[in-house]
């Protein structure tokens, strides 16, 4: 499967929409804080200027990795950046200690409140699975993501489909929206900056790669198949503007309506998966940047030592979540949205294409 066109064009984009989803996408809390926000109308508009800007990054990154050979962050960015390489890297730790923590409080957070669990357990089973999956490699991890973001497609459907029928409709008639609405352009690339951060967890699936033609088409269907979850999120939302804005958590308030059990525990075990899906494309980033150093001293990276990153970088993010899952969306994702566009969308945009254009097209940096 992997060797096939669907390894090569579709794959790229069913795992970056894996990673990128996150804890606050899952829950709908993103999309909130992004898009809604700003009004029903002008939401949408952002979403369609994410989706723009996500499958331009992806088009020159993906190429960028193929055409220099260079499929994890450190090697990526040495490339890219030179010697100034390890500021992406300083983001990037911020980012995932943000995001882990976002995840560690989601997964205790869901357990307690649809199983009526602890809530350390669910921070614990988070914590086995994605050790799990990182132990067992890339191979393992491509198909647990693939698959998994098929399942996430076949609940979203029915999700908006289901919630639709019974909420009537909704509207996105100007005088819907909130006075106070800020600029679409911009709230679309915030969320877009921020996000294209989670391209060094996708780099490793580009090997699969056979040309310039099969990296670009690959990133530009990143960009469509990334968004398409949230945007039937979103306008499940919709009908419950400008009341859910308020909502910690959308999905549940959600679910509520719909008077579901069945579909609400199976709707949390979804979204539990994409808990595991993030943790583990992000920290099979990090891993991948220790391997690659490993590989340059002629050496072996050692298998305990992938889920042994995993739990360190697990636990330190625990801590994190005592801010609560609001707090960390808006303040934490707000403050490295503008870092990255500086360390990593306009240097691949720029300085990045132009290396594409003066290499050859199967030539490899040495």
């Amino acid at each position: 499967m992997h060797k096939g066109w669907f390894g090569r064009l579709i794959l790229p984009g069913l795992v970056f929409q894996s990673v990128v989803i996150a804890g606050g996408y899952g829950t709908g809390r993103e999309i909130v804080e992004f898009f809604l926000t700003l009004g029903p109308a002008r939401g949408l508009l952002a979403m369609l200027v994410s989706t723009i800007v996500w499958s331009a990054v992806c088009a020159a990154s993906f190429e960028f990795a193929r055409r220099f050979d260079r499929f994890d962050y450190r090697s990526f960015f040495r490339e890219l950046l030179g010697p100034a390489w390890w500021l992406f890297e300083v983001c990037y730790l911020a980012q995932l200690g943000l995001v882990l923590a976002v995840i560690a409080a989601a997964a205790g957070s869901m357990l307690q409140q649809t199983f009526q669990l602890p809530y350390a357990l669910g921070v614990g089973g988070i914590m086995l699975a994605v050790g799990w999956l990182v132990f067992a490699g890339s191979r393992a991890i491509e198909r647990a993501l693939a698959t998994w973001s098929l399942v996430l497609y076949a609940t979203y459907a029915v999700f908006f489909t289901w919630s639709l029928s019974r909420s009537g409709g909704f509207s996105l008639t100007p005088a819907a929206e909130t006075a106070d609405a800020g600029s679409w352009i911009i709230g679309g690339l915030r969320y877009a900056a921020y996000n294209l951060a989670v391209i060094p967890a996708v780099l490793f699936v580009l090997r699969h790669a056979r040309s310039r033609r099969d990296a670009l088409t690959a990133g530009i269907l990143a960009g469509p198949i990334g968004i398409v979850p949230g945007f039937l999120f979103y306008l499940t939302m919709l009908p419950h503007y400008p009341a859910i804005v308020e909502s910690t958590a959308p999905a549940a308030l959600l679910l509520e309506r719909l008077d579901s059990r069945v579909f609400t525990v199976f709707f949390q075990v979804v979204l539990f998966g994409t808990l595991i899906e993030t943790g583990t494309g992000m920290i099979h980033a990090v891993n991948e940047r220790i391997a690659n150093v490993f590989t340059e001293h002629g050496r072996s990276m050692p298998r305990g030592l992938r889920p042994a990153t995993a739990t360190v970088l697990l636990l330190a993010a625990v801590g994190l979540a005592s801010f609560g899952l609001v707090a960390l969306i808006a303040k934490g994702y707000g403050t490295l949205t503008w870092l990255f566009l500086v360390v990593f969308v306009i240097p691949v945009l720029t300085w990045g294409t132009l290396k594409l254009r003066r290499a050859g097209p199967n030539a490899v940096s040495t």
